[in-house]
């Protein structure tokens, strides 16, 4: 890890949840360079995957319900290395998933869009399995379920930097890959076996964010990004 790298995720992990309104920016986030990704009124900058616009009804009490869009909110930029923070609550048993570098958009023959990002999960579970929240979805397990129950807002802050993926759960470090090593498709480092043919040392390192639907209503706010200088 280089040195630039090294500055960066200090910075990240010692600044800790961020404060303010609802959906909007505090003076010192703009100064840092900090950018919203929702507004709390409209879907303005978020499409479906397919490029196509979003109904308003997905706005509902200041947050974003990505349940019955076309598989995931789609922010409509493409990211490269940046530090994302949310707030999110899922409904029981939901099952939904934050995507980052999801690139491109169109997706391979036989596969869903999903397979072309990396998937940070979202569930409703007690446990610290490769589907359970803060997990990157069947590549590495959290090292704890820091998520509150279902119908209370949790904090998520992520970091997406080269091959570095770290996640923080409501003041927790459940998960840090390095995806380069990541070598070989199919199979994570210790040599066991996950559903991706994807090499993930070689995958894109930037693309798009999303929020999933997977068939339960759940929400997110205070959508934030800050972009690596």
């Amino acid at each position: 890890m280089i040195r630039s790298q090294i500055v960066w995720l200090c910075l990240f992990l010692a600044t800790g949840s961020l404060t303010g309104a609802d959906n909007e920016l505090s003076p010192q986030e703009s100064a840092e360079g900090w950018q919203l990704l929702f507004d709390g009124k409209t879907t303005t900058g978020w499409m479906s995957p397919k490029g196509k616009p979003l109904p308003q009804t997905h706005v509902q009490d200041g947050s974003l319900n990505p349940h019955r869009c076309d598989y995931m909110l789609t922010h409509e930029k493409v990211w490269g290395n940046y530090r994302l923070a949310l707030d999110f609550k899922i409904s029981p048993k939901c099952n939904s998933g934050l995507f980052l570098r999801t690139y491109p958009l169109t997706p391979r023959p036989g596969r869903d869009v999903g397979f072309n990002g990396l998937e940070i999960a979202i569930d409703d579970t007690q446990n610290a399995g490769y589907h359970d929240t803060g997990a990157l979805y069947d590549l590495s397990k959290p090292k704890s379920n820091a998520m509150k129950p279902a119908g209370q807002w949790n904090h998520m802050e992520v970091l997406s930097d080269g091959p570095l993926i770290v996640v923080l759960l409501n003041g927790t470090e459940v998960n840090r890959v390095d995806l380069d090593l990541f070598q070989s498709p199919n199979l994570r480092p210790d040599g066991t076996m996950h559903k991706f043919d994807t090499v993930f040392k070689d995958h894109p390192r930037k693309g798009h964010i999303g929020l999933q639907d997977h068939g339960s209503d759940c929400w997110y706010k205070n959508i934030k990004i800050q972009p690596k200088k």
